[in-house]
């Protein structure tokens, strides 16, 4: 029995893994617009972790699990970063047994369980019609589970990472590359006056976008990315060279957290990993600034360089959205309504080629979105690689490898 009162009907939202700048503003407009055309609109707290969290007893405090939207709830928050609504990176589908709510643990007691059954059991008792889910391609890869399961979806991208496949643009990208600017240029005045090597770790498990497009930008010097096993020699011999000609006798690399060199392998913070699987990336930066200080010598005349080595990490996600977050949030919000108000579900809102469009949920599932590095990477210079701007989408690379 549902305890929400309905009119047009229930749109539910929700926003899962990592936070960006940019969701409160998707949520302010799917909220307003809903609500307009007589939707009431529910927002489920903490991702996925709300819907198998809650517990379908009238009398039971939920509140950790949802709450009503309000024109004032979301109008306050819409400007803001990150997402009142709060994230996690739970995964319905593979719940551990220590992780399995209380309510449910004498149903569910394997080592790995899918709680399934319960999320689609909870939307039904809330009431909802449509759910949008906001995330990146591991919360919208249970969103495609959904679908599969007659739920109707519209979901939103966002990632600062850029790597949902079937469309141009996440939401969180632009924010994160200006923030990523923004801190190259404040260190690099340290940088040079104390004649070093600077290197910056940014996001970017498997798709380097939030390196190559900094450094495309002007940002840095050289940047390695997931996409090409680099070789720690000829980054070093590159760095130098760039610090010898330049007047202030620096020089900067940005290192995306997914990179590997030639002899190494991929850096883990710890052995702890999510319910998707991957374990917590960081420390590319230390290894590769260690490496740098200690090759240096052999190409600056027998002197070693000092390092100054940053991890960017939450610095470029936190805060407030810049423009184009605040306007592509807008907007996506406003085409996933456009779509329920259609009838039409099972759908990714997209941006392609500069025009926002829509694709079937499923692509979120079907391929990968890598950078393509035959198109936008010298694997000789490790830097970005073009030929021609014309007619290339605004932040360059696309949703077609």
């Amino acid at each position: 029995m549902s305890n929400v009162n309905v009119k047009r009907g229930v749109i539910a939202i929700l926003t899962g893994g990592g936070d960006v700048p940019g969701l409160n503003p998707a949520i302010r407009a799917v909220t307003l617009s809903a609500r307009r055309e007589g939707f009431e609109v529910l927002g489920i707290r903490r991702g996925w972790g709300g819907l198998i969290d809650l517990v379908r007893d009238p009398m039971a405090d939920n509140a950790d699990c949802y709450q009503i939207l309000t024109n004032e709830v979301v109008n306050k928050a819409g400007r803001t970063g990150g997402t009142f609504l709060h994230t996690s990176r739970t995964r319905p589908s593979h719940v551990k047994r220590a992780s399995v709510p209380d309510h449910l643990k004498g149903r569910y007691g394997a080592e790995v369980n899918d709680l399934t059954p319960e999320v689609l059991a909870n939307l039904a008792w809330l009431g909802v019609d449509w759910l949008i889910p906001i995330g990146g391609d591991d919360t919208l890869s249970y969103a495609v589970r959904l679908h599969q399961e007659g739920v109707k979806v519209v979901a939103i991208p966002k990632t600062m990472d850029n790597d949902v496949p079937g469309t141009d643009y996440c939401i969180g990208f632009s924010t994160c590359v200006t923030r990523t600017i923004e801190m190259a240029n404040r260190l690099r005045t340290s940088a040079g006056s104390h004649e070093r090597f600077l290197v910056m770790e940014v996001f970017g498990r498997y798709a380097g976008f939030t390196a190559l497009l900094p450094t495309m930008a002007g940002a840095a010097n050289r940047c390695v990315i997931p996409e090409h096993v680099f070789d720690m020699e000829r980054l070093t011999e590159l760095l130098t060279e760039d610090r010898r000609l330049n007047p202030s006798r620096y020089s900067v690399a940005l290192v995306s957290e997914g990179a590997m060199f030639k002899g190494g392998e991929m850096v883990f913070a710890d052995e702890a990993k999510d319910a998707y699987g991957h374990a917590k990336l960081g420390g590319i930066g230390d290894v590769v600034s260690a490496h740098l200080k200690d090759l240096s010598a052999r190409y600056n005349g027998g002197k070693k360089v000092e390092v100054i080595n940053q991890k960017l990490g939450y610095l470029v996600r936190g805060g407030d959205p810049d423009a184009i977050d605040s306007i592509v949030p807008m907007a996506y919000g406003n085409l996933a309504l456009d779509l329920i108000l259609a009838g039409i579900h099972g759908r990714l809102v997209v941006l392609k080629g500069g025009r926002y469009d829509n694709v079937p949920i499923e692509v979120v599932t079907a391929s990968k979105k890598v950078v393509d590095v035959r198109e936008y990477y010298s694997t000789e210079r490790y830097r970005p690689h073009y030929r021609s701007f014309e007619m290339k989408p605004l932040f360059l690379v696309t949703s077609e490898r």
